[in-house]
């Protein structure tokens, strides 16, 4: 199974909490206005690489909190992204996955292979980037209508539960 991929960077401590294997996916249909990663938003390009690929570095590095998965847009590619969200799972290390769509909107899609991403989310940061709404100053997210999920304890209670930053 093989991810279109922007880049990767290997030691990131922007994209979640701790030191982060960080994994742009080339795709995005978005086109937020100010969007941080543009390059990303055409679907053709990018790199194919294997999920085993990918998981063979992450391995690498014991430094890792976890994995964050960026973009683009994460869920233009989740079958991959589940498996190898799973894979890091096995490891006992997390997953952040940011998205530009809405959670609610995720789940309105009702598809299998979006469900198994969210079902390997630790934290997703969801909604689309708006410039007259950018804060700076946000943890890990860069306007202030995205959201810090916690997927763990939003499963658990059966709605949306936010990490206070």
């Amino acid at each position: 199974m093989t991810v279109s991929l922007a880049g990767i960077v290997p030691e990131s401590i922007v994209d979640g909490r701790g030191i982060r294997y960080a994994v742009f996916v080339q795709g995005c249909p978005h086109h937020c206005p100010g969007c941080h990663n543009p390059q990303t938003h055409p679907f053709s390009g990018g790199t194919p690489r294997t999920v085993k690929e990918i998981f063979t570095e992450f391995q690498q590095d014991p430094l890792l909190k976890g994995i964050t998965f960026s973009g683009g847009e994460p869920f233009c590619q989740p079958a991959p992204l589940a498996e190898l969200a799973r894979l890091v799972h096995s490891t006992g290390k997390d997953v952040t996955t940011y998205t530009g769509y809405t959670y609610e909107q995720l789940l309105e899609k009702h598809d299998p292979e979006i469900d198994a991403l969210l079902a390997e989310t630790d934290v997703l940061i969801d909604g689309p980037f708006i410039e007259g709404q950018k804060d700076l100053e946000l943890l890990f997210r860069g306007s202030a209508n995205q959201r810090l999920i916690d997927m763990k304890e939003t499963r658990s209670q059966g709605r949306v539960v936010l990490i206070e930053s």
